[in-house]
């Protein structure tokens, strides 16, 4: 059960784009890098922030949430957000996560508290920086998620690490096509560029690029080893969910799972928590049976003291006198 205390936190974080873009401008203008500093809301046994050394040879420093626990659970939940990409809204997921699940949602590089400080437009350079977070414990299994933007940045990271990768998620995902409230952003961002927050400038960026940058998921795609499933809101008009039935119709040879959610927007972490970790839950390949070899009882094998009782009690033949 959540603590009164994230659950005011929940309560309090901004929702959808508007809210998002204006707690940029918030952060900006008090010079923090988050909007809600999760180390005020939560105790770092429930929520916490780390630092990954990003991968590549880069020598960056990436940050990231996790859910700590004590012992490896059976999954890892590696989360790649989209654009502006905030961990800090993953909170309310995070905090509710079940204790045999450990998740790690990541910052991803040019954005809130991950280096560099400049943008990475290419998203071959961001998959092999946040390719380390792939690592998991012996016998654990890795569930890689990437969430709208970074729906292709976790295709190229699940083609180039097959063997690391169990099942992918394609979480709300932008394919190059713009939603009303998506197409209005951008062009707002591109007028007013040289004003706005920096990880909003960067969302501009990335998104205005998208073209080239999204071919590499295109190729991508055949490459993938894991089973793949897409989820999508039937509201979301920041990437309309149309784009995605036809990637579905294009690529009928990738065998994809797609769960249409009634009545969801682009934000599925906006609502609540428990309904996103059941979706995801559901991403998980049933555990396979073990197969136990029958117990063979052989008398003839037993050890010769465990016949003694019976020869013991057994009737004499000798004749009698």
């Amino acid at each position: 059960m959540l603590s009164d205390q994230p659950r005011k936190l929940r309560d309090r974080r901004p929702k959808g784009v508007i809210g998002v873009g204006w707690a940029a401008f918030e952060s900006a203008a008090l010079g923090r890098s988050e909007h809600a500093p999760t180390a005020n809301d939560y105790p770092d046994t429930v929520v916490r922030r780390i630092q990954v050394r990003a991968g590549g040879g880069l020598g960056w420093t990436l940050s990231a949430l996790e859910t700590p626990r004590q012992a490896p659970t059976p999954w890892k939940i590696v989360v790649i957000t989209g654009a502006p990409s905030w961990a800090e809204y993953w909170a309310p997921v995070l905090a509710a996560l079940p204790e045999d699940r450990h998740m790690v949602v990541v910052d991803r590089p040019g954005f809130a508290l991950s280096e560099p400080q400049t943008c990475v437009p290419d998203i071959r350079i961001q998959a092999a920086a946040m390719a380390p977070l792939l690592e998991a414990a012996p016998g654990q299994k890795v569930l890689l998620v990437g969430q709208s933007y970074g729906a292709a940045i976790a295709t190229l990271m699940a083609a180039e690490h097959p063997r690391k990768v169990s099942s992918l998620v394609l979480l709300s995902s932008f394919l190059g096509e713009f939603g009303p409230t998506s197409r209005w952003l951008v062009d707002v961002g591109e007028r007013f560029s040289g004003v706005i927050p920096r990880d909003l400038r960067h969302a501009v960026i990335e998104v205005t690029g998208h073209t080239a940058q999204l071919a590499h998921m295109r190729r991508a795609l055949p490459r993938l080893r894991a089973p793949v499933h897409v989820i999508h809101g039937d509201k979301d008009d920041f990437a309309p969910i149309e784009a995605v039935e036809r990637l579905l119709a294009e690529t009928p040879g990738l065998a994809m799972r797609f769960h249409r959610e009634e009545g969801a927007n682009h934000f599925l972490n906006d609502g609540p928590p428990e309904t996103l970790v059941s979706l995801l839950e559901g991403c998980l390949p049933p555990a396979k049976p073990r197969f136990a070899w029958p117990k063979l009882r052989l008398p003839w094998l037993r050890p010769r003291r465990a016949l003694a009782p019976m020869a013991a009690s057994a009737p004499s033949i000798a004749s009698p006198r």
